[in-house]
């Protein structure tokens, strides 16, 4: 199912970029928006991972320069039966994380030095646990494809706009359909990447929600991550994403709430709503409340988080 929904996203894409290199420069527009499309399909495929980790400024990190929370992501990636993902960490106050990779034998996942600081070990692997039920369910791959091309539709809205804006006629007037086709681009274009965003369906946070809480044995740790992280996003401000706000729908929760409009096209459920499954379920399962499970002096995640910097 995950193969044909990024099978529809990237025909969606194409279309998109189709219709620009049409009202651009007619049949031979569609035609290099066509190879444009190929091109970037074929990019986002083997590369949109990196490109992702690079918008972020995410640095790779390793059991020697974070060992705790690179001990976390190991001891979970084991208990789901994944291979060991590649590990990175994001200088960024507000708490936040993701997941990237086309597939789990190239995985990574990403995690912000607010999260490590503001969590507890144990919300910390209830978060990163949630990402590997992305990886294990293989949603990494429509998520970064995703997000790459949504970026890129902007970038050709602006082509657009600058190219339709001076085109003109056999007689060398201004060509008014590519006037118009250019101002409908560049107002479109941006809806559309959001639109895309909102077509990964939000039943897939909810299902990596149960299975990342199967996977740390505590739906209360994630409970309890999601509502200080949901605390976190919408008082400090996430420059990275701000600045390219088509990765948006990657993270844990929408890093771009502290700014106010994002809720008009959001790409998260509810948080409230994420919590109370989460709560049904250690309902379900008999779960002790938060932490009791794993008592601070002799947690299976290590010692409480530092007061300052990531995890050494």
């Amino acid at each position: 199912m995950n193969y044909l929904r990024t099978a529809i996203l990237l025909a969606a894409m194409t279309g998109l970029f189709l219709a620009v290199g049409y009202l651009v420069g007619g049949p031979t527009g569609m035609v290099i928006g066509f190879l444009v499309a190929a091109g970037l399909n074929f990019f986002a495929y083997w590369n949109s991972d990196q490109a992702v980790l690079r918008m972020a400024n995410a640095q790779e990190v390793d059991r020697s320069t974070a060992p705790q929370f690179y001990g976390i992501v190991e001891q979970l990636a084991q208990r789901a039966g994944l291979p060991m993902p590649r590990v990175y960490l994001i200088d960024e106050d507000q708490p936040n994380a993701f997941a990237t990779g086309r597939n789990p034998e190239n995985a990574a996942v990403a995690a912000t030095t607010g999260l490590l600081r503001m969590l507890s070990p144990e919300e910390v692997a209830g978060v990163m646990a949630h990402e590997l039920a992305h990886v294990r369910h293989r949603d990494t791959l429509t998520m970064t494809i995703t997000a790459t091309l949504a970026g890129a539709i902007g970038m050709l809205a602006n082509f657009a706009g600058l190219f339709g804006m001076h085109s003109r006629d056999a007689n060398g007037n201004p060509n008014p359909m590519g006037v118009v086709g250019s101002l409908v681009m560049m107002i479109v274009a941006p809806l559309a990447a959001a639109l895309v965003q909102m077509a990964i369906s939000r039943s897939r946070e909810y299902e990596a929600d149960r299975l990342g809480a199967a996977i740390c044995g505590n739906p209360l740790w994630l409970a309890s991550a999601l509502e200080r992280i949901h605390h976190g996003v919408a008082q400090i401000p996430n420059a990275a994403a701000e600045a390219n706000p088509a990765t948006a729908h990657l993270y844990i929760a929408n890093p771009l709430s502290g700014m106010g409009m994002d809720n008009l096209f959001s790409t998260h459920p509810s948080m409230q709503n994420r919590v109370a499954r989460l709560h049904e379920m250690a309902a379900e399962f008999g779960a002790a409340p938060a932490y009791a499970a794993a008592p601070r002096g002799g947690s299976p995640w290590g010692a409480p988080p530092r007061s300052r910097g990531p995890w050494g």
